[in-house]
């Protein structure tokens, strides 16, 4: 078998845009006509560049490869251009091509990729979402108005809705804007606004949902351990990504601070990222991006590097229904899997791009039997809703915080 062709859609998330503003997708195709589809979560450049950055990848990499040979060619994608280190670009690309091979490879044996991975360990997955606008209000809100992530009844309503619709965990970050020039300490607002969240999201779901404390790196090691204190009385399942992610052994003091679990992954890539998250003891749940991380494979890996720590997975989505897919593949045949983030109850254009959308029922996802990753892409739609963009998927503030 031989890799023949590749295609890339850059395809624009109409309103109200939960998942981000774009997706990326790429669908490989070998000679003898098996199409594999995968997707690309990458926020560092361009979409359209980063789609004719997998295109020269499969160019250099992977054309006329066999799909099966998925150490080497991902070797090879690793080392090019005599690096050999994680590159979040690289490896948001790799993901995605790697992932289809995964989807051919399972066509090829009509087996779902899980039952190559281990087999199946798991037939339902607990899902849980972010608290967002209701309705068909946009992901996105004035931020000058009462809204869910910045009131804290809103934010209590809504989750007590997810909750009656089966969700058995929530997440929302009210802490406060991150900028991109790293930690600060949380004003006394933030720690307060922090706090009142839980406490009226506790009231209002009781013990039917865990709720999960979602930051981004916002605070400096001892602003992580000030804002923990105050969410400790409300037992968050976890507290996540504290401090940013490039220094484990800093997240680590926050985590030998606190009875609170901390989470991180979404913005690291390969086991060697997430083997120094486990080393330093920086966190006990990893939430690995499928279509970041380096693929199936390496995320298969880092699972089990995880289970010898008593570590959890609890897979990353912040992007489009194809990574959700990879993401319920990996989370079906690992045995530490904790939960799956799901963008509500995969309904709306989540499901409109796939020809058989993700199957959600009670707050979770079934398993599917179909070959591959189990869905297949909707092409009209895909092509009907083209990126003309300029923005990122995910920005952060670029001013200092005063």
């Amino acid at each position: 078998m031989k890799l023949q062709s590749i295609e890339t859609f850059v395809v624009a998330n109409p309103p109200p845009s939960r998942g981000g503003r774009y997706f990326i997708f790429v669908q490989l195709k070998t000679a003898c006509g098996i199409v594999g589809l995968g997707e690309i979560y990458n926020a560092t450049f361009s979409p359209h560049l980063v789609a004719q950055m997998a295109e020269n990848l499969f160019a250099h990499v992977f054309d006329s490869a066999d799909p099966h040979h998925i150490e080497r060619l991902w070797r090879m994608a690793y080392g090019g251009g005599f690096t050999l280190r994680p590159d979040v670009t690289v490896m948001g690309v790799l993901s995605g091509l790697e992932m289809a091979c995964w989807d051919i490879i399972g066509k090829a044996a009509d087996q779902p990729a899980h039952q190559l991975l281990g087999g199946r360990v798991h037939e339902r997955l607990r899902t849980y979402t972010y608290l967002y606008p209701p309705g068909d209000e946009h992901v996105y809100p004035d931020p000058n108005t009462p809204n869910v992530y910045n009131d804290p009844d809103l934010a209590a309503e809504a989750a007590l809705a997810c909750a009656n619709e089966g969700f058995t965990a929530v997440k929302f970050d009210p802490a406060g804007p991150y900028t991109i020039y790293g930690g600060h300490q949380p004003s006394l607002e933030d720690l307060e606004r922090s706090e009142l969240f839980c406490k009226r999201i506790r009231e209002a779901v009781g013990n039917r949902a865990d709720l999960l404390f979602g930051t981004h790196g916002q605070f400096t090691v001892s602003g992580a351990k000030r804002m923990a204190r105050r969410l400790e009385p409300y037992d968050p399942l976890w507290f996540e990504e504290p401090v940013t992610p490039e220094m484990p052994e800093r997240m680590a003091e926050v985590a030998r601070s606190t009875s609170i679990p901390i989470s991180t992954g979404e913005r690291l890539c390969t086991k060697y990222e997430f083997a120094r998250v486990l080393d330093t003891g920086a966190a006990s749940i990893l939430q690995m991006n499928l279509g970041r991380v380096g693929g199936l494979l390496e995320a298969k890996k880092i699972a089990a590097m995880a289970e010898t720590r008593y570590a959890q997975i609890a897979p990353h989505l912040y992007c489009g229904p194809v990574v959700g897919a990879a993401n319920i593949q990996l989370s079906a045949c690992i045995p530490n899997f904790l939960i799956l983030e799901s963008i509500q109850k995969w309904d709306g254009f989540h499901a409109d791009l796939l020809v058989n959308p993700i199957r959600w029922e009670d707050g979770c996802v079934l398993v599917p039997d179909a070959p591959g990753l189990g869905v297949k892409l909707n092409e009209d739609v895909a092509r009907a809703n083209p990126y003309e963009g300029t923005e990122l998927h995910l920005t952060m503030e670029t001013e200092p915080l005063r």
